[in-house]
Parts: C-alpha cells; sequence; structure tokens
C-alpha cells in the first residue's frame, strides 16, 4: 500500500489532494470504520438554517456524504445545496468526500410525471448523467434504486458497467441494492429467488469499487449472518474491493439507543463503510444519530477529530 492516510484520521490538506482510487485505499486502511450521511436534496434547505445537511452531517461524526435525488440537469436548482454548485459545497465542507446517487430505474417507471416528488429523470443513471457527475467534482457516484423506481439488480449491474467504461478509475463506483424490495427483493435478503452471490461477482466484474449491502436491524428479516457472508465473499472475491452497509428503512430516525444496537449488528457483518439514511424532516436524519453510529463505530477519538478537523 501506498503512503495515503486512512479516511478516518485524514484531514482538509489530505482530501484535497486524494484521487479516486486514494479514497479507496484510505476506506480500506480505515478498517471497518468509516461512516456516511445521506443528504435527501428535494426536501429543502436543510436542518438548520445558514448551513446544508451535509455540513450539518460532518460536523456531528460522518466521514463521507452522498447526495440523494441531485437533479443533475440542473445542478444549482437543488434546494439542499442552497444555491451551490457541488465544488462549492465541497469547500465548504472542508473537501470531505461527497458523492451522488443515480438510480438505476427499470424503463417507464422514474419518468418525472406529476405525482413525483422531484425531478426524478435527473438523478437517472444514463451515460450523460454519469459523465456530468465525475465534470462538477463529485468524488464517487452510487447505483441504486429508491422506494418505487421498479429498480431490478439487471439494471444496477448495467449502469455499473456503463460507469466503469466512461469512468475507468477517475471515480469510485459504488452498487448494490439496499432498498425497493417490493417487485425483488434486496440484495442479501434470505428470501430472494436470486443467488446474491451471482449477483455480486457481475457488480464486481462490472467494475464495482464497493457493493452495497443493507442493515441488518434495519431491514426486516435479515440477519448479521446474511450480510456478514456476503462481506466475506465480496472480500475474497477480489480483494481491495469495499463493502457499503445501509443503515435506512426509515430506522435512521428512530431513537439513539436503536441506532446504538444496529450499529453493533452492523460492526459485525465487518463492511468497510456504515451509511445512514436521509430518513427525517429537512432531507437528513436527526444529528445525535450520525453522532451515535459514529461513537459506537469509531469511539469519541476519531469521531470528535472528524467534527473538529474540518480547517486542519
Amino acid at each position: 500500500m501506498s503512503n495515503v492516510v486512512r479516511l478516518i484520521s485524514a484531514s482538509k490538506s489530505d482530501f484535497a489532494k486524494m484521487s479516486a482510487m486514494d479514497l479507496k485505499e484510505s476506506i480500506l486502511k480505515s478498517e471497518h470504520r468509516v461512516i456516511m450521511g445521506q443528504h435527501l436534496l428535494f426536501a429543502g434547505p436543510g436542518v438548520v438554517r445558514g448551513v446544508t445537511n451535509s455540513e450539518l452531517m460532518f460536523a456531528w461524526g460522518a466521514d463521507m456524504v452522498m447526495l440523494n435525488t441531485f437533479d443533475l440537469d440542473h445542478e444549482t436548482d437543488n434546494p439542499g445545496l442552497q444555491g451551490m454548485t457541488l465544488k462549492e459545497l465541497k469547500a465548504r465542507c472542508g473537501y470531505r468526500p461527497i458523492g451522488i446517487y443515480l438510480g438505476c430505474p427499470k424503463a417507464g417507471h422514474e419518468d418525472g410525471g406529476k405525482k413525483a416528488l422531484y425531478r426524478r429523470e435527473g438523478m437517472v443513471a444514463t451515460k450523460e448523467h454519469i459523465l456530468k457527475a465525475k465534470e462538477i467534482g463529485a468524488d464517487f457516484i452510487v447505483h441504486g434504486g429508491n422506494p418505487g423506481s421498479g429498480t431490478h439488480l439487471e439494471d444496477v449491474i448495467a449502469a455499473t458497467k456503463m460507469a466503469k467504461e466512461l469512468l475507468g478509475d477517475d471515480m469510485l463506483v459504488m452498487a448494490g441494492k439496499w432498498e425497493d424490495g417490493i417487485t425483488e427483493k434486496v440484495l442479501g435478503d434470505p428470501a430472494a429467488d436470486y443467488d446474491a452471490k451471482e449477483i455480486i461477482r457481475r457488480l464486481i466484474d462490472a467494475g464495482a469499487d464497493c457493493i452495497d449491502l443493507p442493515a441488518p436491524g434495519s431491514r426486516g428479516g435479515i440477519m448479521v449472518e446474511d450480510i456478514r457472508e456476503l462481506v466475506n465473499y465480496v472480500h475474497s472475491y477480489k480483494p481491495g474491493t469495499l463493502t457499503l452497509c445501509f443503515l435506512n428503512s426509515s430506522v435512521e430516525c428512530a431513537d439513539t439507543d436503536t441506532i446504538r444496537e444496529v450499529a453493533v449488528l452492523m460492526k459485525q457483518t465487518g463492511s468497510d463503510i456504515y451509511a445512514i439514511g436521509d430518513g427525517g424532516f429537512g432531507g437528513c436524519t436527526w444529528p445525535e444519530n450520525v453522532y451515535q453510529l459514529s461513537v459506537t463505530m469509531k469511539g469519541k477519538h476519531y469521531t470528535w477529530f472528524r467534527m473538529a478537523s474540518v480547517n486542519k
């Protein structure tokens, strides 16, 4: 390995010079302690007046943030960015890693109809949007399917292959299916009628740098053993490939005791990144839940370092 700083110890000056593959290595070096927050952009300007939810989550212990419902056709028309571009937001956040969630819907589902809560076609994983994400400064992209999008794993595999062909190693590509489990069970659900390891193999072969999985304790019927087995498979099939465990299904806006319990289960899966969803009021979970997840996963020392090192 190189002399890249591990993510949980990195600060502004380190982030500013990290390449995509440096970021991947720095996550791996952090030994299962990286925290990712999720920021829902269409929900409004934010929980606290004067700052964005991304800034808020970094201030409470997150190491990375994923932007959900980013309209790539109208970059400055995303309420949660408060009029800023992505590059301006990154500067405000001390150049900490910020990525964009790209939906992979079944054709005809995310059509931006009158009943849509947000302009869905602006966040679809098309060639144009993948290249735009790189152009505007995203550190990573995440392929999946928002609830109700009709996304199938075949759609995610196809989008992952396209993204890797377009981007190479210039951007971290994450992929999986941790939500939208109505028409097809999520990856890791023991009730699924497909071979999860076969899907993971195909995602990695398509170019995924990180496989995204649901969190035991936040998704009905999914146990630690279900996810642990898949994490082991990812790490052994192609060493260096990362895994992400996602706490969502609206459990992210539960009380801190629940977050602590789910976090302990997530840690037992052996994942590299632990993400918390954007359920709540104003486009993100409660700041204290980000803090609780961070403290449970990496203790107060590294949590407080992340909170205080924005200008270091």
